[in-house]
């Protein structure tokens, strides 16, 4: 290792030091396990409700970006962090989620390189297009693409970011 590569990583350590305990800090209670059939559930029980964001995004657009994340492991993400990225800071975050079983991110950032949030616009059809990614994910058999951040995932650690992303983001969703 060469001076420059050493001086990142202990510069990323530290930062990842101080960071873990902010992410560490839970949001609020879980709607259920880190299970697909668990969060398709959650899915089930939200049809026909009438929804509101706390702050941030629509409930629409949560759903749509939610959807996102799932169809781009399986099609390719946009944008890419650097392999640096995805090969030691992005792995060690997603084992701290996974430590946790409970994901904490910046709620109203976009998936780099992502298309807008706003197709379709309407609650229902945004649900919809969700539970079908999650239909396709679960039944999805081949190699699943690098995950903008984490790198590499397999199909059991990408189900378990898929939900623990959507649970984060629906920590702002509420009844009306």
């Amino acid at each position: 290792m060469n001076r420059r590569q050493l001086l990142k990583f202990t510069a990323l350590a530290g930062v990842a030091g101080v960071g873990a305990g902010f992410w560490a800090l839970p949001r609020g209670p879980r709607p259920g396990t880190t299970d697909l059939a668990d969060a398709q559930r959650v899915l089930a029980g939200l049809v026909d409700k009438v929804l509101v964001s706390t702050r941030g995004w629509s409930p629409a657009e949560v759903f749509n970006h939610c959807a996102q994340s799932i169809e781009y492991s399986m099609s390719g993400y946009p944008e890419l962090k650097p392999a640096w990225f995805r090969g030691s800071v992005g792995p060690v975050a997603f084992g701290l989620f996974t430590a946790r079983g409970a994901m904490r991110h910046p709620l109203d950032e976009a998936i780099p390189g992502a298309r807008p949030l706003d197709a379709p616009a309407s609650q229902a059809e945004a649900l919809g297009r969700l539970q079908l990614a999650f239909a396709d994910f679960a039944a999805y058999q081949s190699e699943l693409k690098a995950h903008f951040a984490y790198g590499a995932l397999s199909h059991e650690d990408y189900a378990r970011a898929h939900v623990m992303h959507l649970y984060d983001h629906l920590s702002l969703i509420h009844l009306a």
